[in-house]
């Protein structure tokens, strides 16, 4: 037991190695910007407020998105999915796999569960001893499932699921945004230190691997948010996007596309306003959403939902998310 406990006493720590290679390369970009090309290099006094007051505003909403997705905790599934202890002991003592799956099934009819395993059973996480949610899937590396999960996330050291996709999204867009900017005001003097125009000197040095660093990262920054790009417009998850989501009519990667607009606003809002700023404002409360299909009068499961609400609903206090009114539940057939 001890000798588990410090193995993951020392993932734990070895697992911050990314963010502290990201940090690092941050704050020497950084010093390289504000003091060896803009305070050490530019003359002109005009020239060095603008370029510091608009690094700065790139720079603040760099690190404010990163905090967030570094250190939103990624949100579980809320109590009504956890089973009761009369259903977790009668589960357990059960040897039957079929007698089992029927358990499931039966406590599965009080709340809002729609997809299956690739084998039509509930899916059942056995270490968390919940029925899992739609999208919500078991991070091993977190130990815990987490609600509509997308990825775990090595450079920010945290799954990125329904709490923080939006504020992942961003960190992406903002960090683009800083690279873009460094360069593009980099690349004259770049220029200038390249030919031997400036003297040589400490500033030659960053101001030459600021240019290369910040177009290495912007290349490996866009392809991402490309990617991610495409998966908000089909509403799928990178899991998804690899395992289709199996329905009772069997799987299908569209199940919840409900159209461009409306799968925008699932992870932005509704509010125009707030979508560039890392304030939650994502719709719903993780533990069901819209589907395509409108079939939804066919599923034994779905006449139940509103008796599951009834009785508690979504538990707002436990998940720490707001339901929003206007999602509905609609089912694949």
């Amino acid at each position: 037991m001890a000798l588990s406990g410090g193995l993951r006493c020392c993932q734990r720590i070895f697992s911050w190695i990314p963010v502290v290679i990201i940090t690092s390369v941050v704050l020497w970009s950084y010093y390289a910007y504000v003091f060896e090309l803009c305070l050490f290099t530019l003359t002109n006094t005009l020239e060095k407020v603008a370029y510091l007051l608009v690094f700065h505003v790139c720079f603040v909403m760099f690190c404010w998105t990163y905090w967030k997705s570094i250190f939103t905790p990624p949100t579980p599934p809320c109590k009504k999915f956890q089973l009761s202890y009369t259903d977790k002991e009668r589960y357990e003592l059960e040897e039957r796999p079929e007698v089992q799956k029927q358990i499931l099934m039966d406590i599965a009819k009080r709340l809002p569960v729609f997809t299956r395993a690739a084998s039509g059973a509930i899916r059942f996480c056995d270490r968390c001893q919940v029925i899992k949610p739609d999208r919500c899937h078991h991070c091993s590396v977190c130990e815990t499932c987490v609600l509509k999960m997308d990825h775990h996330c090595p450079w920010v050291n945290n799954c990125v699921g329904f709490s923080n996709y939006k504020f992942f999204l961003l960190f992406l867009v903002y960090s683009m945004l800083y690279c873009v900017y460094i360069a593009a005001t980099v690349f004259q003097y770049f220029i200038k230190f390249w030919v031997g125009e400036l003297m040589n000197g400490p500033a030659k040095f960053h101001v030459l691997f600021l240019m290369f660093v910040a177009l290495m990262f912007f290349v490996s920054l866009m392809f991402l948010f490309g990617y991610h790009c495409w998966l908000v417009s089909k509403n799928r998850s990178t899991l998804e996007a690899f395992s289709a989501p199996v329905f009772q009519g069997g799987p299908d990667r569209n199940g919840f596309n409900v159209g461009f607009r409306r799968n925008l606003q699932q992870v932005f809002g509704e509010e125009k306003r707030l979508w560039f700023i890392p304030v939650f404002t994502s719709l719903g409360d993780g533990h069901f959403f819209p589907m395509r299909s409108r079939n939804e009068s066919r599923n034994p499961l779905l006449a139940s939902e509103e008796q599951w609400e009834e009785e508690g609903g979504s538990d707002e206090e436990t998940s720490g998310v707001q339901r929003d009114p206007s999602v509905t539940v609609e089912i694949e057939s």
